[in-house]
């Protein structure tokens, strides 16, 4: 089990989150993190908004139906929760 998934629980949104972070710098689809995490697209969908309003992700429409997402790298809030990622398993290592 993750330090993060001791402390906060495993949920959705974290697993997303740690999806995003492992994958930092690169875009990818809704239905890619549902493959990556085995959670299904509409989990996904529904535990990625709350993190690109807060800023931590940015999603980038590609056409009518289609969108990516990816760490909005330029978001001071992002550095933030990558610092205590990293600072955590830091810790916990």
């Amino acid at each position: 089990m993750d330090v993060l998934e001791k402390i906060f629980g495993k949920t959705a949104q974290m697993t997303v989150l740690k999806n995003l972070i492992s994958h930092k710098g690169d875009s990818t689809y809704l239905s890619g993190i549902a493959e990556e995490t085995g959670l299904s697209h509409s989990s996904v969908a529904r535990v990625i908004a709350p993190l690109v309003e807060t800023g931590i992700v940015k999603e980038k429409p590609l056409g009518k139906q289609i969108r990516t997402f990816s760490l909005n790298m330029d978001s001071e809030l992002t550095q933030l929760v990558l610092e205590f990622y990293d600072r955590i398993h830091e810790f916990a290592d």
